[in-house]
């Protein structure tokens, strides 16, 4: 089975034109997320030419070609379009000629084109790409954005997952994906997670069935996609089991090899959890701030015992 992204959802996402609708797309993918500007391919040189990359033309290789003889053209283009490079991508609006288009159906190269400037539209698809192409895995939990961090709420079956995404949707916070989050690694700092398709703005509330919180709760109530910040994980109150109460040591879970810091929040009758997610959020920004409330509390406590003495 071919591993990558549909050449046909990279036009869709960038809106692209096909110069070459004859071309069957079906089954054409990109499997690398860098792209190439064939600079020295288009004077001859094709030694580590790395062809399974979306290669872009641009003004300045445009010019370049049309400084060469009708002769020297066809040569380049039958060299670069022989190496089964995914696509071929004009900017800012570049008509190719007619030879190239020609070279390009009967090898069945897609010719596309973009309205955008060179360097914002590479870097577009190089941010696109990396994401869609990252490393993937799907998990159990609900993914919600409260106050800009991303809060990874796990548990078992049942415990409320979804009831406490409701509660922070109408606290005015926005839901990625219940109940399934996909989770790529798009760098070894970041992990994103997003909704499958087919679940996308979907809650599933026990007793009372699938709603779409979309639609409910308008557009401001969803994101597509979210940093993973922080995980919360909920669990049934155990009496006499020891809980964390100060948070001097921080705890973490892992995911594709990236760390992400996490938190036990015991669930009890009273216990107001869209209130905890929330401050936990806070704290958590806080803390990335530079400051530390356990750490500023330990910092008293021990002014108080030397005061003391």
């Amino acid at each position: 089975m071919v591993q990558g992204v549909k050449l046909t959802e990279l036009i869709e996402k960038m809106n692209l034109k096909n110069l070459t609708p004859d071309i069957d797309l079906e089954g054409k993918y990109i499997t690398v997320p860098e792209i190439n500007r064939p600079a020295l391919q288009l004077t001859g040189y094709f030694e580590y030419f790395d062809s399974v990359r979306v290669q872009i033309i641009g003004i300045v290789e445009h010019t370049y070609l049309e400084t060469l003889d009708e002769e020297r053209k066809k040569s380049i283009y039958k060299q670069l379009l022989a190496h089964g490079i995914p696509c071929l991508i004009y900017t800012s609006l570049i008509q190719p000629d007619g030879e190239l288009l020609r070279q390009a159906n009967e090898t069945g190269t897609p010719v596309l084109v973009t309205e955008k400037k060179t360097s914002p539209f590479q870097a577009e698809v190089i941010r696109w790409l990396n994401v869609q192409l990252a490393p993937c895995i799907s998990i159990h939990g609900v993914l919600v954005d409260v106050y800009g961090v991303g809060v990874l709420i796990r548990g078992e079956s049942g415990i409320g997952k979804s009831e406490l995404a409701l509660e922070l949707i109408k606290r005015g916070h926005r839901l990625v994906t219940d109940d399934a989050v996909e989770i790529r690694k798009v760098s070894d700092d970041t992990l994103v997670g997003s909704a499958p398709s087919i679940t996308k703005h979907l809650i599933e509330l026990r007793g009372i069935g699938i709603i779409d919180i979309k639609s409910l709760y308008g557009v401001q109530s969803v994101k597509e996609t979210q940093n993973i910040d922080l995980v919360i994980t909920l669990e049934e109150w155990e009496k006499g089991k020891e809980y964390d109460r100060l948070g001097l040591e921080d705890e973490y879970t892992e995911f594709l090899g990236n760390k992400v810091k996490c938190h036990t929040i015991p669930i009890r009758p009273g216990r107001n959890l869209a209130v905890i997610v929330e401050s936990t959020s806070i704290n958590h920004r806080q803390t990335q701030m530079g400051y530390n409330a356990a750490q500023e509390l330990y910092r008293r406590l021990q002014e108080s015992l030397t005061q003391d003495r």
